[in-house]
C-alpha cells in the first residue's frame, strides 16, 4: 500500500492543531502538518484534495447491541410512536407488509403517551393475528408479546416478572426474549448485523463495543457477529459472572469475547422500574425499589476472578443501591489484592447513572472506567422528564453527573446503548456538553475525547495513540462536511466558544443545540475505506 496525502483540509490533531494535511501509509498516520511541506516530504504520494473538509479521529461507540440495533433498522421501529393507538397502527401495518414468522419490534415508551400504558396481549393479537410478536420497551428491560410467543416460551407462567397479559420483566422477559431470538431466521439476523455496522460506518464510527450476554442475544448471536467480515471493528464483552480465574479464562475462550464486562446486570432500568434503588419508585410504590440481580459478594467474586486472570471485568449498573453494591464489591477486592492490581485491568461500569462524588472518587482511585450514555439524559432527564416522574425531581437532578465523575478521576467513554438511544455520535456529544442539569455537562473537547480516545481506552487499547491523529497512530478517521469550527473554552465563566487560531487547541464543529450535525463523507479504519458517501 502506497502513501496517501490528504491536503486542503482541517485536521483535528493535538500534535498540530492548525494542520491542513495528513499522510497515511500502510494503515498508519505518518505525518500531520501544513500542505506545502507535506507535498515536499511525500512527492510520490497519491494526493487527495479535501476541499476544506474536517478530518477527525473515527468515533468508537462504547456500548452497542449490534443485532438488536440492526433489527430496529430492518424490522419494526416503535421509537417514533406517539400514542398507544399510533403504536398499534404501526404493528398492524408492519405485520401486513412483512411475512416472516417472527415480528420483532423495539422502542415503545409509554411514559410519553396519553394512555400511559403499552399494548396488551389482546391488542397485539388483534394487530398481528396468529403471529409471534416480541416488542421490547425502549430500555430493553421489559417487553410485551403476543399470545403465540407467550405460549411458545417454556416455563414462562412461573417465572419471576410474569404478569399475564401485561408487561414482562426480569426472568420472564429474558425467557420470552430468547424464544423470540430463536424464532428469527439466520437471514434476519445476518441482515440485521450488516445493517447495523453499515449504519455505524456511515456515521464516522470505526469500532463498537458489543455488550452481549446470555439474556441479550445468546452465544450463537455473538459467535455469528464475531465471524462477520466487516470494516467496523467489534470489541466484544460477555455479561456472565464467574467465581474463579479459571472460569474467567474458559468463558473468554468459549465465547470469543474480549472481556467479562458490559451488560452483566447488577440491576435493570429506571424506565422499566427495575433499576435497584435505595428508596421506592415515586410513581409506582408497588414496584418497590427495583430488582437486584447481583449482591456485593457476587460482584466481588467476579472482580476478584477477573483481576487474578488479568481480564477486564465490569457491570451494568444504574440505580443508587446498585452503585453502592458495586463499590462495596470493588472495595473488597482492593482490600485483598491492592489498588494497583485492580487498576491494571481497566475494569469498567456501564451507565452508572446514580453515583455520588464519594463513590466516583473511589472508582477513580481504582482505575475503574465509566461507559456513559449522554443520550439517556437528553431523552429522559430534566424536571419534566421520565426520570423526574419515576424518582422525583431532586433525585433526578443527580443522574449522569459526568463533570463530577471526570473531576474525580473516572475516565469516561461515550456510547449509545443502541438501539436504546440513537447511534448518533455528534448528538451524543451535544447531550454530554449541554446536560439538563447545570454543572453536570463536560466540555466539547472532553466529550470528543470520551467518544474517541477514551472509548479505545475503555476497550482495552492503551497504546497512547489510538483515537488520535498523530504520527504512529492507526489511520482511523472520518472526513466531515462540518462548516465552521470553533475552540471550546475550558470553563463556563468565560465565553464558551472561540475561533481564534492562536489558542493552539484543535477546533471542533459547533455543538450548540439546534446546530446541524456534520455530514460524514468518508470513513477510514486502519487505512481502509469502510464508507464513502
Amino acid at each position: 500500500m502506497g502513501t496517501q496525502l490528504l491536503v486542503g483540509g482541517r485536521i483535528y490533531s493535538p500534535s498540530s492543531p492548525d494542520a491542513t494535511s495528513i499522510a497515511v501509509s500502510d494503515g498508519v498516520v505518518v505525518w500531520v502538518g501544513a500542505d506545502q511541506p507535506a507535498r515536499a516530504l511525500h512527492p510520490d504520494a497519491e494526493i487527495i484534495d479535501l476541499d476544506g473538509a474536517f478530518v477527525a479521529p473515527g468515533f468508537v461507540d462504547a456500548h452497542v447491541h449490534t443485532t438488536a440495533l440492526g433489527l430496529k433498522l430492518i424490522s419494526l421501529d416503535l421509537s417514533e410512536a406517539r400514542s398507544l393507538a399510533d403504536c398499534l397502527d404501526r404493528i398492524r401495518a408492519f405485520a401486513a407488509a412483512d411475512h416472516e414468522a417472527m415480528v420483532w419490534g423495539h422502542g415503545w415508551d409509554e411514559s410519553g403517551w396519553p394512555e400511559q400504558r403499552p399494548p396488551t396481549v389482546r391488542e397485539i393479537d388483534e394487530a398481528a393475528p396468529n403471529r409471534l410478536v416480541y416488542l421490547s420497551r425502549v430500555d430493553v428491560h421489559s417487553a410485551v408479546c403476543s399470545s403465540a410467543l407467550l405460549a411458545a416460551t417454556p416455563g414462562l407462567e412461573t417465572a419471576v416478572g410474569f404478569a399475564g397479559s401485561g408487561v414482562l420483566r426480569t426472568d420472564a422477559h429474558h425467557r420470552a426474549r430468547m424464544t423470540a431470538l430463536t424464532a428469527l431466521t439466520t437471514s434476519q439476523r445476518a441482515r440485521a448485523r450488516t445493517a447495523a455496522l453499515d449504519a455505524a460506518a456511515a456515521l464516522g464510527i470505526v469500532a463498537v463495543h458489543e455488550c452481549a450476554g446470555p439474556h441479550i442475544g445468546g452465544r450463537d448471536d455473538l459467535r455469528e457477529l464475531l465471524a462477520l467480515d466487516h470494516g467496523v471493528e467489534v470489541r466484544a464483552y460477555w455479561g456472565e459472572a464467574v467465581e474463579t480465574s479459571e472460569q474467567a479464562q474458559a468463558l473468554l475462550a468459549e465465547t470469543g469475547a474480549h472481556g467479562l464486562a458490559g451488560d452483566l446486570f447488577v440491576d435493570g432500568a429506571i424506565g422499566s422500574r427495575t433499576a435497584w434503588l435505595h428508596d421506592s419508585y415515586l410513581d409506582d410504590p408497588a414496584a418497590g425499589s427495583g430488582n437486584p440481580y447481583l449482591d456485593p459478594e457476587q460482584i466481588a467474586a467476579h472482580v476478584m476472578a477477573c483481576t487474578e486472570a488479568r481480564v477486564q471485568a465490569g457491570f451494568h449498573v444504574i440505580g443508587d443501591a446498585a452503585v453502592t453494591a458495586v463499590v462495596e464489591g470493588f472495595e473488597r477486592v482492593v482490600a485483598e489484592l491492592g489498588g494497583p492490581a485492580v487498576a491494571a485491568c481497566g475494569h469498567r461500569l456501564e451507565h452508572v447513572e446514580m453515583i455520588t462524588p464519594e463513590q466516583a472518587s473511589k472508582l477513580g482511585e481504582w482505575g475503574v472506567l465509566a461507559s456513559v450514555q449522554p443520550g439517556f439524559d437528553a431523552a429522559w432527564g430534566g424536571e419534566a422528564g421520565m426520570y423526574a416522574t419515576r424518582l422525583g425531581v431532586e433525585r433526578a437532578r443527580g443522574l449522569n453527573p459526568f463533570a463530577s465523575m471526570a473531576a474525580r478521576g473516572v475516565s469516561l467513554a461515550i456510547g449509545s446503548d443502541a438501539p436504546v438511544t440513537a447511534l448518533s455520535p455528534w448528538q451524543a456529544l451535544q447531550a454530554a456538553v449541554h446536560h439538563r442539569t447545570p454543572g453536570s455537562g463536560i466540555s466539547p473537547r472532553a466529550a470528543f475525547s470520551a467518544a474517541t480516545r477514551g472509548a479505545w481506552r475503555a476497550g482495552g487499547v492503551r497504546d497512547g495513540v489510538a483515537g488520535t491523529l498523530v504520527p504512529g497512530a492507526p489511520a482511523s478517521f472520518a472526513i466531515w462536511d462540518a462548516g465552521e469550527l470553533v475552540v471550546a473554552s475550558p470553563t463556563d465563566t468565560v465565553a464558551r466558544w472561540s475561533t481564534d487560531p492562536r489558542s493552539r487547541v484543535p477546533a471542533l464543529p459547533r455543538l450548540d443545540p439546534g446546530t446541524l450535525a456534520p455530514v460524514c463523507l468518508r470513513t477510514v479504519h486502519r487505512g481502509v475505506d469502510i464508507y464513502e458517501r
